[in-house]
């Protein structure tokens, strides 16, 4: 870091310097040192003027430009996410939970929801309670789902995307989290209440995770792709009936 900065400094000594061998060199052949000056506090009243449209205006905009790259190859990551593992954790842990039908009212989105339906469902998910006993789950077969798709979430926690996304991380941490318990135990059968209590707890907070980012996800895909919302609308497990096939 001292290295870069005394870099800086020769480079700003240097620039200087030449700006004044430049101004030695026009005043030797014109010999006007009243054109010189005006010029020269010309160019450093327009000065501020310069910094302004380079580093406030042009910087932001290539900023904002690049940040709407990133969200874009994130969203294509979210996606995978969910086409890969997301959209089954939210089916199949949801027919256990004791309040679904609580649930999928408030997550039923339609075709016609607004801005304000689908941050109306934010606030839910974010402070979701799921009520779930674990007894009524196949713990076995959540096992074994996770440890199939142990390597596709190492993957994505190494995708350097993921670092503009906090909340997405932690959904991914929180599976991992959930797969590590269970793989940890040699067997799932006849656990003690205490430990079924502490995997619902693991259970509860993979959910409220997944339910969030899956909204986020779905209105990104309202408004950016309409043709791929339309295949959520028939195929999300919030829904009555669900069905590919358009009818």
């Amino acid at each position: 870091m001292r290295r870069r900065f005394s870099f800086v400094i020769y480079l700003a000594i240097a620039f200087v310097a030449l700006s004044a061998i430049a101004y030695f060199i026009h005043y030797l052949i014109f010999r006007d040192i009243h054109h010189i000056f005006i010029y020269m506090v010309g160019d450093l009243a327009f000065l501020p003027l310069e910094v302004l449209l380079v580093v406030v205006i042009i910087e932001r905009l290539l900023a904002r430009r690049e940040r709407q790259a990133k969200l874009e190859k994130l969203n294509m990551v979210v996606g995978a996410f969910f086409s890969e593992m997301g959209n089954r954790l939210l089916q199949d842990l949801l027919k256990h939970f004791d309040n679904r039908l609580e649930i999928s009212r408030h997550l039923n989105i339609t075709e016609s929801w607004t801005k304000k339906a689908f941050q109306k469902a934010v606030d839910f998910a974010h402070h979701l309670r799921v009520e779930v006993d674990c007894r009524n789950i196949d713990l076995g077969g959540l096992k074994a789902f996770l440890a199939q798709k142990r390597e596709f979430l190492l993957t994505m926690l190494g995708n350097p995307s993921l670092l503009e996304h906090d909340r997405f991380t932690d959904l991914l941490w929180a599976i991992t989290h959930l797969d590590e318990e269970l793989e940890a135990r040699p067997s799932l059968i006849d656990l003690p209440g205490k430990d079924l209590e502490h995997i619902a707890g693991d259970i509860r907070r993979l959910y409220d995770h997944l339910a969030s980012e899956w909204l986020d996800y779905v209105q990104h895909l309202k408004s950016k792709y309409p043709f791929l919302f339309s295949l959520v609308l028939r195929t999300h497990p919030f829904q009555e009936h669900q069905s590919p096939i358009i009818t």
